[in-house]
């Protein structure tokens, strides 16, 4: 039965915290890296994002939603748009007056070349004004616990903040003439200062900017105010999070100087339970609060006891990360009481922005009619939030066919027989005692792993992949629509991969990889191996400028039917005398970059994934493959908000990594890659992996990550990257001669491996091959000072 709720006294409103940027085909993708390479100019590329923003208001608007949100849209990355509306682009840059603001905002992206230039993906370059000489990008880092990437702020203890940039209100405008009622959308001062990182010369305390910062806020607000905005939606995620005293306490009085501004202001927090901070969210001096009732459900009724009656409470009641269809019964259970306990208005929103999501279900026709049935994307979350205000409203029929069409799906998918498989939980259940321990410590597999492998100090690899030609993806494409038959896609592939270890041969690498020709995805290209997944045609999600992911959907128990990578790896090992790497996604990573199922505990789902890489990392073994990297990207994404609840997770994911991992002998090396997150607070839960080595990104912020694997004291091998992979700027030599000596000074040398920061497949060969074999010559300098005793091992006091 549907529960009912007394007849609300006032509508239901609907709106969304943010929708997908780059478009339901990626046309925003592919305009970025045609201008990136020259071939449009900054006004077609607007014309695109004017395009996309329009098709999606409308869709917002054909949805029945209140308001179209505005100030969610970006051409890189929401939170570099509020570095210039802010007006605190890094001085380093050095940008003139004349530069323009596009061209700012992509050398703050993507870094900038020497000479003057600004590097295209083409391997090209174009003089601007705005891209001065060989300055590196900004930092990139995960957004709270999402696989999004933002690009982190840089201030200092003398930064201004000013109104920099006209853009927001130009889209308000937009919005405007389209005849859209607009809900502006902006990151909070607050959660903009926590998610900056400090650059100056001596260390400061961020919050110590808060005055400069709000009266620029307090200006854009009033800007709103004349435009005829009306509410203004300011996130402030960080009241998730444990938060000092000192920016707890700052709330209150900077939304009091933001409530004298300008519009009606929605405080949004999302990906966390309040806790402590539930009373202060609700009494802020705000005009309404939105909460995650997916994340935290228990707190709906704290929320409605707290929250004043004339405030706007917006629950966020459609899981803005996932793609599961909404129980609408479970979803009315939980609002019916709501609804009748708030005397205030009452609007329903996804949890959190749609930006984690795909567009839309059109064009799915080929998935599984079942598992489809099963799933909702962003365009279909909008209608999904309008018949739970219709019902709550008593507006919808209990016999309407959309709530029948609804219910119908949940009980199919809680009933499916293709969702369980009693052989993988009899053999977890049947796992023996140490299958997650390596047969001896760390030590002792070192000895055997350099007789065995014989590599020079220093040794030199890259991640794993390299570029993805037009002419690799082409076969690929003409491959999956039976154009090219697979004893040609499979020669073409073989080709290439030869080319690839011909290539590192000749630049001088110590070990090798195969390049990963035949993997569209690294977590996309196992799924499709593995039993438990389904994938989309165009299930496309932003994961940084203009790169996206397609997420499988992992809606089943998960087993490994037959080998996956060990033929392409074995034949590749066969071209070369030097070590070859095994490469491989971990269970962690897997788990992390799927749309997982929401019916058992994520730790079990990742545990059913670890027993199946672990079949193909034993059958690398016996093929004879000597070196196996099982990456890790995702390990510290999937930290839990709240630091009482990292504990068994981390205990979880180290779990399920050495399971994957440990049912090799000794000789055979363990390699895991991580990438972009801070690591700094759970390095007992890296050491606790035990990999035999673990590469990680460290360029950006100038080896910063690694003085903490060396105030740790790691105890195993470890390859801090050298350059930065995600621009594509050639960095120099003499800079990664720099990077190694300061590496050199906090790790063991003996322990230390040289390599970049990620994979190549996003990069051109040109680029690729400049920037590793600047790499390889860094590596025989800093080897040959070591080797002459013109560097010394040191400490990390030294460096710090």
């Amino acid at each position: 039965m549907t529960p009912t709720a007394a007849a609300a006294p006032r509508p239901t409103l609907t709106h969304t915290l943010g929708f997908p940027r780059m478009g339901a085909a990626r046309e925003l993708k592919f305009a970025l890296e045609r201008h990136w390479r020259g071939e449009i100019d900054a006004a077609a590329l607007d014309a695109v994002g004017a395009t996309l923003r329009a098709r999606h208001w409308q869709a917002q608007q054909d949805a029945g939603l209140a308001f179209v949100t505005v100030g969610d849209f970006a051409c890189y990355d929401h939170v570099a748009h509020h570095i210039q509306l802010l007006g605190c682009e890094p001085a380093r840059f050095g940008f003139g007056a004349d530069a323009p603001e596009l061209a700012r905002y992509f050398a703050m992206a993507r870094g900038a070349q020497g000479g003057g230039h600004h590097v295209c993906d083409a391997g090209c370059t174009h003089g601007a004004a705005a891209a001065p000489t060989g300055h590196a990008a900004l930092e990139m880092t995960k957004w709270f616990d999402t696989n999004y990437h933002y690009l982190v702020p840089e201030l200092h203890a003398d930064t201004q903040f000013h109104l920099g940039s006209q853009r927001l209100f130009d889209e308000v405008a937009e919005a405007q003439a389209l005849g859209h009622a607009v809900k502006a959308q902006l990151i909070g001062p607050l959660t903009f200062l926590w998610l900056s990182k400090d650059k100056g010369a001596t260390l400061f305390d961020r919050l110590a900017l808060l005055g400069r910062l709000l009266p620029v806020y307090a200006e854009i607000l009033a800007r709103l105010k004349a435009l005829g905005v009306q509410w203004v939606q300011i996130d402030e995620p960080i009241l998730g999070l444990e938060l000092p005293p000192a920016w707890t306490q700052a709330f209150e009085p900077a939304y009091w100087q933001l409530g004298k501004a300008g519009p009606q202001v929605l405080l949004a927090t999302y990906f966390s339970p309040l806790q402590e901070h539930l009373r202060l969210a609700c009494q802020l001096p705000v005009a309404g609060l939105h909460v995650d009732a997916v994340r935290a459900p228990e707190e709906l009724t704290g929320v409605a006891d707290w929250l004043p009656g004339y405030k706007v409470l917006s629950v966020g009641i459609v899981d803005g990360r996932n793609v599961w269809r909404t129980d609408p019964d479970a979803a009315l259970q939980l609002l019916a009481p709501i609804a009748a306990k708030h005397p205030g208005p009452l609007w329903l929103a996804p949890s959190c922005s749609l930006l984690h999501v795909p567009v839309s279900l059109q064009g799915e026709e080929a998935l599984d009619p079942q598992v489809r049935s099963w799933l909702a994307f962003a365009t279909e979350k909008l209608d999904e939030l309008t018949l739970l205000a219709g019902l709550l409203d008593g507006r919808v029929a209990p016999d309407d066919a959309r709530l029948a069409a609804a219910r119908a799906a949940v009980a199919s998918r809680r009933a499916s027989a293709r969702v369980h498989r009693p052989d993988v939980a009899r053999r977890l259940a049947e796992a023996p005692p140490g299958a997650d321990r390596r047969a001896a410590p760390f030590a002792a597999r070192q000895v055997v792993q350099r007789t065995r492998l014989g590599l020079p100090l220093l040794p030199t690899t890259t991640i794993g992949s390299f570029p993805q030609t037009p002419e690799i993806r082409a076969a690929r494409a003409a491959h999956r629509r039976g154009a090219l038959a697979t004893q040609e896609y499979e020669a073409q592939m073989r080709a290439e991969i030869e080319r690839v270890v011909r290539r590192q041969e000749a630049l001088g690498l110590d070990v090798l990889v195969h390049g990963e020709a035949e993997r569209n995805d690294m977590v996309e290209y196992f799924g499709e191996q593995l039993a438990g997944f389904a994938f989309t045609a165009n299930g496309w999600v932003q994961s940084y400028g203009s790169r996206c992911v397609k997420p499988p959907i992992l809606y089943g128990d998960v087993a490994r039917e037959q080998p996956m990578t060990v033929a392409w790896t074995q034949y590749a090992q066969s071209l070369t005398n030097r070590p070859m790497k095994g490469m491989l996604t971990g269970p962690v990573t897997i788990l992390q970059w799927s749309f997982v199922r929401d019916d058992q505990p994520r730790a079990l789902t990742c545990e059913q994934i670890a027993w199946a890489i672990r079949d193909e990392v034993t059958d690398l073994e016996a093929a004879g493959i000597a070196i196996v990297q099982i990456d890790e990207p995702a390990l510290r994404e999937g930290l839990p908000l709240r630091r009482g609840q990292w504990q068994a997770y981390l205990d979880g994911a180290t779990r399920a990594f050495r399971i994957a991992a440990s049912g090799v002998g000794n000789a055979t090396q363990i390699h895991t890659h991580m990438c972009y997150s801070e690591f700094g607070d759970i390095l007992p839960a890296i050491a606790a992996l035990d990999a035999d080595v673990i590469t990680i990104e460290t360029s950006r912020s100038q080896m910063e990550l690694l003085e903490d694997f060396g105030r740790f004291a790691y105890p195993n091998e470890i390859g801090p990257g050298v350059y930065d992979i995600h621009s594509p700027r050639v960095p120099g030599e003499g800079e990664m001669v720099a990077l190694l000596r300061r590496a050199a000074r906090v790790v063991p040398v003996r322990n230390l491996w040289v390599n970049p920061d990620c994979g190549l497949k996003t990069r051109g060969w040109g680029e690729t091959e400049a920037a590793l074999a600047a790499m390889v010559r860094a590596a025989r300098v800093v080897r040959g000072e070591v080797e002459g005793g013109d560097l010394r091992e040191g400490t990390v006091a030294e460096v710090v």
